[in-house]
């Protein structure tokens, strides 16, 4: 059974210390217009401070999941992002403290050069050309692509490409990152570069992804997601002694 954390609901301004609730989602429902239930009942949490992976089956409901704590979808129950609910007169906060990074990163890499995907988030928060300049300076230096700036994205390689689409989140200094699937399509040296990149980062995460070596390697807490629902959370090293439950949701244990 799901583990699931009791705390209040009030607005928090500004960062939130190690140990609070940064993500509270209790008890979320969804189906899609033909009916089908992909979210049944999906109640954690995800603490400050906190690197977790969701991973399940296709169709367990992660992708689905993840596109509500941005407020693109919207469901029944309740979804709190530092104590804010997820509704659209905050969305705009929202989506600075929430970090969205998508598997492909063609999805979120559509201006001409590096320099402008990683500033189009800071110019649409009216910050000065001061500020924007030394936010993409930091955020292409976090990700380890300094000198990019004037590259044209779409000659970058995927690995590049996924750095540069953490970059474009990091601009904006949110609280917490979730990413889908981030080492997808990945050769083993750009692999083990993202890995490190993702070490390295002190933002709580929630990450999407099927590779269970990295969850291995860099997650402490494990969420199960299978039919909608979250059947286990627990210490990761705990659930991948589980071969059972693995198996049982499609999940091969790394060796």
């Amino acid at each position: 059974m799901p583990v699931v954390h009791a705390v209040e609901s009030e607005i928090v301004k500004g960062p939130l210390p190690a140990g609070a609730a940064m993500l509270q989602v209790k008890n979320l429902h969804f189906a899609y217009q033909n009916g089908h239930p992909a979210l049944q009942g999906v109640s954690f949490s995800v603490f400050s401070g906190e690197k977790v992976a969701l991973v399940g089956p296709n169709g367990a409901g992660k992708s689905t999941l993840m596109l509500h704590l941005i407020g693109i979808l919207q469901g029944e129950g309740e979804l709190l992002v530092a104590g804010m609910p997820v509704v659209k007169e905050n969305l705009p906060t929202i989506r600075a403290r929430v970090g969205m990074v998508f598997q492909n990163p063609d999805d979120q890499l559509f201006s001409p050069t590096v320099f402008d995907d990683v500033a189009f988030g800071p110019l649409h928060m009216g910050l000065s050309e001061a500020e924007v300049r030394r936010r993409v300076a930091v955020a292409l230096e976090q990700v380890g692509m300094s000198g990019y700036g004037e590259r044209l994205s779409y000659q970058l390689s995927m690995g590049q490409k996924k750095r540069v689409s953490i970059a474009t989140v990091l601009a904006m200094e949110p609280e917490i990152l979730v990413l889908d699937e981030p080492t997808a399509g990945l050769d083993p040296r750009s692999r083990r570069a993202l890995i490190t990149l993702l070490q390295e980062l002190p933002l709580t995460m929630l990450v999407s992804t099927h590779d269970m070596h990295l969850v291995r390697e860099l997650f402490a807490r494990m969420i199960i997601m299978d039919e909608g629902r979250c059947v286990a959370d627990s210490p990761t090293r705990l659930l991948l002694e589980d071969s059972a439950l693995l198996e049982a949701h499609g999940l091969e244990r790394p060796a």
